[in-house]
């Protein structure tokens, strides 16, 4: 049983000691040559107008959250789909409660004005 395990051990210590190289490659062929260019804030290399510091609304955060939330529905939606049929009414009745709780959340937060950062 353990011997099915040495192939995986052997490329995770093969991608360590390549992460390792190339880590080790750029510090050694990195020239460190300060230019006043490179020391603006912007790589651009338009001077800044105004705060850099400028603050977000609340509500675009709100919005990226809640983008996560039903952007991860999918993660569980797309394996369910692939196998309903063998899942049969036992397999239904989970996501439906799933779907059913993600729509009232979904309604929820649209009432409340959550999805609107204007």
């Amino acid at each position: 049983m353990s011997g099915s395990y040495v192939p995986l051990l052997i490329i995770f210590g093969v991608s360590v000691l390549n992460a390792l190289f190339m880590v080790t490659a750029s510090h050694i062929l990195n020239p460190r040559r300060s230019t006043p260019q490179k020391d603006m804030p912007y790589e651009s290399g338009m001077i800044p107008l105004g705060d850099t510091r400028e603050r977000f609304s609340v509500k675009f955060y709100m919005v990226a959250i809640s983008f996560i939330v039903f952007d991860l529905e999918t993660i569980f939606l797309v394996p369910w789909a692939v196998e309903m049929r063998n899942l049969g009414w036992a397999g239904f009745m989970p996501m439906l409660l799933f779907v059913a709780v993600l729509t009232l959340g979904l309604v929820y937060e649209w009432k409340k004005g959550g999805l609107e950062w204007d």
